[in-house]
């Protein structure tokens, strides 16, 4: 197939050396002047993926049109708080066209708390939209270490199609039929990633980690039932997957940051020292506004937020949530 990659990051990049190497034809959009130059040129993502050698078939550019007109397929990597205004300059280039577009990205848009394909079909009205989501570091993807994700749409053909295109010996994709779930999942699963890394960086141990890991993922759970999604969809790679990887895997933006707020430096401060997006920022916040929306309980969402933007110490946010009332345990 033909096909554009729209977002450079490295995941982005990841899955387009991956298509490439199944035998696709692949253009891959950047921003950045350097990364365009540094992939035609090195064949390697200096900014975001060095050291990385790619497929000499993948071609980068810099005008978005050259990337996504004409193509059978789209492949959005742009972060969540960017995909609304990187689809104006796609809707502009596409026309009528209305090719297969499957979203890469794990994060809720901060205004309007939409999935990726919520906002992407609000942009191309009529386009097949599906969601690819699971345990997935990009670095062990593009070492061809086995990985299985999920390849999820209302549209039978369009997840079918896309899971045709990415699956090879060494990434396999399972579809759904539950984009919802398997979105929140991929996207939640990255707040209690940073609380994982709160507690490795206090050294608190592999007890609480446990604990957290199963009572977010009930969180997660409760709020995806609540706003339409199917629950089994959390016990499956998008859900429960994702959050082990995310949450103990030392690839781990999000853990990485936990364990740096656990340090004693401000979000601030750690964003000013980093290019690449930790998703799990913004989706607290969003986390929390529909958690009093839908009046669904979120006690760790809740904490990390407040450590992240209200400075609350984390041995202090630890010390509240295990003094909660006492009650009985429920799944979700």
């Amino acid at each position: 197939m033909l096909i554009g990659v729209v977002g450079a990051g490295s995941w982005g990049t990841t899955v387009a050396n991956l298509l490439v190497q199944n035998g696709h034809q692949v253009k891959i959009w950047a921003r950045e002047v350097e990364v365009v130059e540094s992939i035609n040129a090195d064949h390697v993502n200096g900014v975001f993926l060095a050291n990385c050698e790619l497929d000499h078939r993948l071609v980068a550019v810099g005008e978005i049109g050259q990337a996504v007109k004409g193509v059978d397929l789209i492949v959005s990597a742009a972060p969540s708080h960017a995909t609304r205004k990187v689809f104006e300059l796609v809707q502009a280039e596409v026309g009528d066209e209305r090719p297969v577009i499957v979203s890469i990205s794990k994060g809720l848009e901060p205004e309007t708390h939409y999935t990726m394909t919520h906002v992407i079909s609000e942009m191309i009205p009529g386009a097949p939209v599906v969601a690819l989501s699971g345990p997935s570091f990009a670095k062990e993807v593009f070492e061809q270490r086995p990985t299985a994700i999920v390849a999820a749409s209302d549209d039978q053909n369009a997840s079918g199609l896309v899971q045709q295109a990415c699956s090879n010996g060494y990434f396999r994709v399972y579809t759904s039929s539950d984009p919802l779930g398997v979105q929140l999942g991929g996207a939640l699963k990255n707040v209690v990633a940073i609380a994982a890394g709160i507690l490795d960086g206090l050294d608190l141990g592999t007890n609480p980690r446990a604990a957290l890991l199963t009572r977010g993922l009930a969180e997660t759970t409760r709020l995806g039932e609540v706003l339409g999604a199917d629950p089994h969809t959390f016990a499956g790679l998008a859900g429960m997957g994702d959050m082990l990887l995310t949450a103990t895997g030392p690839l781990s933006r999000n853990r990485t940051l936990g364990i740096e707020l656990a340090q004693g430096k401000t979000l601030d401060q750690i964003m000013n020292e980093r290019r690449t997006v930790a998703e799990g920022v913004n989706t607290a916040k969003v986390a929390n506004d529909l958690a009093i929306e839908t009046g669904v309980e979120l006690p760790i969402a809740n904490e990390v937020e407040k450590i992240l933007f209200e400075n609350k110490s984390p041995k202090q946010a630890i010390r509240d949530l295990m003094e909660r009332e006492l009650k009985a345990e429920r799944w979700w």
